[in-house]
């Protein structure tokens, strides 16, 4: 039986769950959909990533304002992704903030890439119609930035390429917590699609040292204490070099997509297959590493039409 096109068959709604991660930090999770982070400050409130639409940031802020009603000043993205950014009008933030290198992916292919994700994710898309265009950010950064919450310390790094070549973290480093993006998965397969996988383990070694007590990844559950942390950043980074290893034997030999692809599933599958977005997320991995092992720095847009040639070369209807 063919596999239905990336998560179009996933249609049921997830369990949303708000809880906290240390005095000042807060998880909006939702059963492997993308999570949303919160710091709430002396005197305002900043957001890690923003939801899809303005419609899913509602339940965002139904949840900010069940434990404050302190301004939302802030709004942080960990990468460009279209699943993070679109629904960013709902907040009314004063400030987007965003490294350099994902404003340049916004610039770049961002019109691309929200088409491109709204084919992919249509339940994730409700309400569509009411995202008012881009998100654009009004503060960018190199390499860190500081913001203060009133007393409250909040650092903003970008600690190097991996998911994207703009993947942003937050921490508060007087409790110890991290807001990963999407660097970090727990239980969820990894996106690689715009991934740059050599340089990944790296940037997932300087998350390792800042020794995290409370850490939000990308999707998943909150990790709390060092044990459930490591387990995910391993998780994470055996995923990525395993899936590289098998991609770029293949390149190397100069197999065809196809092959290096069916030797990812087979390899794979067994140990990550019940993984949330397993299935989904695979076929542009494989697509991004085959061009990565090929010499292929900087990863190639996904389109409309790129996703759907893609998808039937590598899983064709039976």
């Amino acid at each position: 039986m063919a596999k239905a096109f990336a998560s179009q068959a996933d249609l049921t709604e997830k369990r949303v769950t708000f809880s906290r991660l240390s005095e000042h930090a807060y998880a909006f999770t939702a059963n492997g959909d993308p999570n949303t982070g919160v710091v709430v400050g002396d005197n305002a409130v900043m957001v890690i990533d923003a939801q899809a639409t303005p419609k899913a940031a509602q339940a965002v802020i139904e949840k900010v304002r069940s434990v404050t009603d302190k301004p939302i000043k802030y709004l942080v993205l960990s990468n460009y992704h279209a699943i993070r950014a679109m629904g960013a009008s709902a907040y009314e933030a004063e400030h987007i903030i965003c490294s350099e290198a994902t404003r340049e992916m916004i610039v770049e292919r961002g019109a691309q890439d929200y088409k491109s994700e709204l084919q992919r994710f249509p339940r994730l898309f409700q309400a569509a119609d009411t995202i008012p265009g881009l998100t654009w950010p009004t503060i960018t950064f190199r390499d860190r930035m500081t913001i203060w919450l009133g007393k409250l310390q909040v650092e903003i790094a970008q600690p190097g390429r991996g998911h994207t070549k703009g993947d942003t973290v937050v921490w508060l480093a007087e409790e110890r917590t991290l807001f990963s993006g999407d660097l970090v998965e727990a239980e969820a397969a990894p996106y690689a699609g715009d991934a740059h996988f050599r340089d990944w383990p790296s940037a997932l070694q300087a998350l390792r040292a800042l020794h995290p007590e409370a850490l939000l990844p990308g999707r998943g559950d909150p990790l709390l204490g060092a044990e459930e942390i490591e387990e995910a950043i391993s998780g994470t980074q055996t995923f990525v070099e395993e899936l590289y290893r098998i991609v770029s034997e293949s390149a190397v030999a100069d197999e065809p997509l196809k092959q290096a692809y069916d030797k990812a599933v087979a390899a794979l599958q067994p140990r990550y297959g019940k993984w949330a977005v397993f299935d989904h997320c695979l076929p542009f991995n494989v697509s991004r590493a085959y061009d990565e092992a090929k010499g292929l720095d900087h990863p190639r847009i996904w389109t409309t039409e790129r996703d759907l040639e893609t998808w039937s070369v590598l899983e064709p209807q039976q």
